[in-house]
């Protein structure tokens, strides 16, 4: 089982970021952590590495809804998608599949809601 799903497409990297957050947007997520790997690297490194950005995103009712039924379940939040430079003018937009992630939890009815959250985010990288 893979743990995520992606799309690359022919696109300047900002113009892929801006056009996941809508995307996300559409689908009920809000971006509520974003971390530019390459500028950490840099900075706390100094070490070079590609545009390389992680959008942590939320769609605050289903977040409910898993912190209902698993109140650990925090430590696997915000679903995260990532945006990379994939060379040639290309980029790679990456998500996390909750399905594989949550398998780890023995609870049926976490998997349903997890079903839920995958659903959107497949829709979110189908529809770039």
């Amino acid at each position: 089982m893979t743990y995520y799903f992606s799309k690359v497409l022919q696109l300047d990297f900002d113009e892929a970021v801006r056009r996941t957050t809508e995307a996300l947007k559409q689908q009920g997520f809000g971006i509520i952590t974003e971390i530019d790997v390459k500028e950490t690297f840099k900075k706390k490194l100094n070490l070079d590495f590609r545009k390389y950005r992680i959008l942590g995103a939320c769609n605050p009712g289903l977040a409910f809804e898993a912190l209902s039924l698993e109140d650990k379940i925090g430590t696997m939040l915000p679903c995260n998608l990532v945006v990379q430079d994939a060379g040639n003018g290309k980029t790679e937009i990456a998500a996390i599949d909750p399905v594989a992630s949550m398998s780890a939890v023995d609870n049926p009815r976490l998997k349903q809601a997890a079903l839920q959250v995958q659903a959107k985010l497949k829709q979110v990288v189908a529809s770039l």
